[in-house]
């Protein structure tokens, strides 16, 4: 079907989103025109400012826009345990639960051989180095419990039992094949209480 190109363009960008096919991009296109120019032109803002206004945090590898960042930087945090996720939106997910007052470290990903991404493509450098620190007494793997998650778990607790630090995992509260993103406050307090140690 023929657009005009500004508009193919922008059902191009929208269908280059996670989940979102082609008749949804064009349906998104097509609200975007109907759109205020003002709002369309914040909605543009946005994405802009968080291409140039976010960065990494140099501590915990989270997403934020001071460094380091504000997790990081609390002082009434638990400085002695660190819960690693995969993802940002990991830890929006464990914080929503109000129990964990630890520090954080974000993977960015889980090992895939099938996808060719292996422990040196994550940040698991990055943690290590912070295992240097005398303070840390727990690790708590949060990985997500699919095959990836589990694999990225069982990798990081033989690499760290050397360390002498306590690792421990989120019990299986959590759905199997189910992201921590989607998971309610209530499965992720339990998840959270059921942690276990690796052997």
């Amino acid at each position: 079907m023929y657009y005009p190109e500004p508009i193919a363009k922008l059902i191009d960008a929208f269908g280059k989103l996670p989940g979102i096919g082609s008749k949804t991009a064009a349906r998104l296109a097509f609200h975007v025109l109907r759109m205020d120019e003002e709002d369309v032109t914040n909605f543009a803002k946005a994405l802009v400012n968080v291409k140039r206004n976010l960065q990494y945090c140099t501590v915990c590898c989270n997403i934020t826009d001071v460094v380091p960042c504000r997790i990081c930087q609390d002082k009434h945090r638990d400085a002695s345990v660190i819960c690693v996720v995969q993802e940002p939106k990991d830890v929006i997910a464990m914080e929503r639960t109000k129990e964990y007052q630890g520090l954080y470290h974000v993977l960015h990903g889980a090992i895939s051989p099938i996808e060719g991404i292996g422990p040196d493509e994550i940040r698991m450098a990055e943690l290590l180095k912070r295992l240097g620190d005398e303070k840390v007494q727990e690790l708590i793997l949060a990985t997500n419990p699919n095959i990836e998650g589990e694999a990225t778990a069982m990798y990081l607790s033989r690499l760290i039992k050397p360390f002498g630090i306590k690792v421990t995992r989120i019990a299986h509260g959590l759905p199997v094949g189910g992201d921590l993103e989607y998971a309610d406050e209530v499965t992720l307090s339990k998840a959270l209480e059921g942690r276990r140690e690796l052997l």
